[in-house]
């Protein structure tokens, strides 16, 4: 049973109490309901708030701030096709603290801030609620610590976005103009303590899936730790970094003695239906819960399938359906990403990117039929000579069928014979599409709303926090252990078919609107592994174990000749960047982990060429919300230039 039929009753809760508000503006909102803040004095009311925190959750996956605030401007992905929100990936003038709308779309400045302030406030009702005298029931202990536990992951997002924040630890029931910044410092030492007591508090296997656990708090609390002892707070972190890097792979080692890898990386993105088998997986330790249950879906489904996916729907032979996805092309894979992975041995990139669509569209005697190989992106390497452009049109035959191939896209066509030339395609709707999304379980082709899980924590992160921490105590040789662990499960197996390909567009069925009438289906179970490394067919294993530091893959070495590195926790941190791209790619981490190692300016001017004109140090903290500057007071009176200007970031 899954938390997600429980949701939607919570919520009408929280609306009853009116308990959601930012923080320019606590609690202050008209009642226009016959219940009040009461209901939560009752166990059924705390029994519902408790259950309610959890849509908060929801809001990482929710709408498009889930990649605006996280992928965006940084080395794995660059504007696609449509610009609705390059202003976060471009670093222009108008990346402010007020934010212009482009569209309907366009996330605002204020959106993290105030939804995570939303979750924070209910928190903090729901500790106010649960006291000696007012509640005794069997699960005051887990409702504490899931409230610590939702106040500490939100501080944590808030103090790794802008810094240090106001510190609201007590609900409000009246209105409040009155904040402070807190520092950095101890806005972290808030999230330790919080993730500490719901480390305590919270049980150790959880009663339904998406419950947060004992191992979901130490997850956490181990990035808590490892982000104070990152460089972005080297200016004060020196009495308790030591201290924390033990304590976070203390943290790491635990989380990783109780769960399992998935054997196969794809079992990870092998959606076949809602609460399917890969959304239970052992290695997932936390995931926000969607579902197809009308009744549940609350204002939102998940629609992170929306935004990753390139143009195919106007190529020859193709139109859209639900197993390619709806194409909103916000993302656009970068060439950073093809070339980090060593594309002959890592499974990973093939297991992550879609690279083949079937014919779904056959025009009337083209000699096409359902099935046939449609198009194709050929993901190659610099120097090689087989191809004349970017695209090609019935130029290179399908060995399976003999038939030409209707569209293929070429990564490095001969002319471009330099890593460093980012060799763009001339279209930036063409890419090959991150598949961990895509989501064919949806009813009609125009729904925005999916029904995939999204994942918060799992294990394979787990292992590269502990890779990190050794790194940063000097321990390399130990790293290499954690971090061989993923390559081993990344490496093909003996036996294994490396064309074999999946995704989420399988959970496509027959009585989806537009499927069952005319049957369009572009799903392909194979990838263009053979014709992209152009070698001959084979099922031997490969190996990716690193054995010497001073020796890195070729894949490595080049990105670390590009940035400059020398020193060996340099080169090691920077091969520690990179196998978080090939193992947690698109996952809503890249733009927190470039910005708390103090990596971020490098690795955009050398790998986001729209965005790498205008990166500059001050990028490394967002901007304080307008809304939140223009909200507040100070001894009564609203904020001057001035007074604004101490509560802003350096640079805003």
């Amino acid at each position: 049973m899954k938390l997600y039929k429980n949701i939607t009753f919570g919520l009408m809760a929280l609306a009853l109490g009116g308990s959601i508000a930012s923080c320019s503006d606590f609690l202050d909102e008209e009642l226009t309901t016959q219940q009040n803040t009461e209901y939560f004095d009752t166990e059924e009311g705390i029994d519902q708030l408790a259950v309610g925190m959890y849509y908060n959750l929801r809001f990482h996956f929710g709408k498009e701030w889930a990649y605006a605030t996280t992928n965006y401007g940084t080395d794995e992905f660059t504007v696609g096709g449509d610009g609705s929100n390059k202003v976060w990936n471009n670093y222009d003038g108008s990346f402010q603290s007020q934010i212009v709308a482009a569209n309907s779309n366009t996330t605002m400045a204020e959106s993290l801030w105030d939804n995570m302030y939303i979750g924070i406030n209910n928190a903090n009702l729901l500790l106010s609620k649960i006291t000696p005298d007012s509640y005794t029931g069997a699960n005051k202990k887990t409702y504490m610590g899931e409230a610590y536990f939702l106040r500490g992951f939100n501080y944590l997002k808030l103090v790794s976005q802008y810094g240090g924040v106001p510190l609201k630890l007590e609900p409000s029931d009246v209105p409040l103009r009155e904040f402070t910044r807190s520092s950095a410092e101890a806005t972290v030492e808030q999230v330790i303590s919080d993730l500490k007591n719901a480390y305590d508090m919270l049980p150790e296997t959880a009663s339904l899936t998406g419950k947060m656990t004992k191992d979901a708090a130490a997850h956490f609390l181990a990035k808590a730790y490892l982000f104070r002892a990152s460089e972005i707070n080297d200016s004060w972190n020196s009495a308790t970094k030591d201290k924390d890097l033990t304590e976070a792979l203390r943290l790491a080692k635990e989380v990783i003695a109780h769960h399992q890898l998935a054997k196969n990386f794809s079992e990870l993105w092998n959606y076949t239906e809602p609460d399917g088998p890969n959304e239970q997986l052992d290695e997932i330790i936390l995931s926000a819960q969607f579902s197809s249950d009308k009744s549940s879906e609350g204002a939102n489904g998940n629609p992170c399938h929306l935004y990753f996916l390139s143009v195919y729907n106007n190529l020859p032979q193709m139109k859209r359906d639900l197993a390619g996805g709806r194409e909103y092309q916000r993302l656009r894979t970068s060439y950073y990403m093809y070339n980090v992975y060593d594309m002959v041995n890592d499974s990973r990139f093939w297991k992550s990117f879609k690279t083949k669509y079937a014919v779904n569209n056959p025009k009337k005697d083209s000699g096409y039929q359902l099935g046939d190989l449609g198009v194709m992106y050929v993901i190659n390497r610099p120097g090689d000579t087989r191809f004349d452009g970017v695209q090609l049109t019935e130029k290179i035959t399908d060995n399976k069928t003999g038939k030409k191939i209707p569209t293929v896209f070429v990564a490095y066509p001969k002319d471009r014979n330099s890593a460093n030339d980012e060799a763009l395609y001339d279209d930036v709707t063409r890419f090959a599409s991150l598949n961990k999304y895509i989501d064919g379980s949806r009813e009609a082709l125009g729904d925005m709303q999916g029904h995939r899980d999204g994942i918060l924590a799992r294990v394979g992160e787990t292992y590269l926090i502990a890779a990190e921490v050794l790194i940063r105590q000097n321990q390399y040789n130990d790293a290499l252990f954690y971090i061989n662990k993923l390559r081993q499960r990344a490496a093909y197996k003996s036996g294994e078919d490396r064309s074999a390909y999946c995704d989420g567009g399988a959970s496509y069925n027959e009585n989806a609107l537009g499927w069952k009438n005319d049957g369009v289906n572009s799903y392909y179970t194979e990838n263009s592994y053979y014709e992209s490394n152009n070698i001959a067919e084979t099922t031997a294993a490969t190996n990716l174990d690193i054995t010497d530091i001073h020796n890195l893959p070729a894949e490595d070495e080049a990105i670390i000749a590009k940035l400059g590195y020398s020193s060996d926790y340099d080169r090691m941190m920077c091969l520690l960047l990179n196998e978080r791209s090939r193992e947690l790619c698109g996952e809503f981490h890249r733009w927190v982990d470039l910005a708390r190692t103090k990596t971020l300016v490098a690795r955009v001017k050398a790998f986001n060429q729209e965005a790498a004109p205008n990166i500059e140090e001050r990028h490394l903290l967002r901007p304080i919300p307008q809304t939140y500057l223009d909200a507040i007071q100070k001894d009564g009176h609203a904020l001057t230039p001035e007074e604004k200007k101490a509560e802003q970031n350096p640079g805003y």
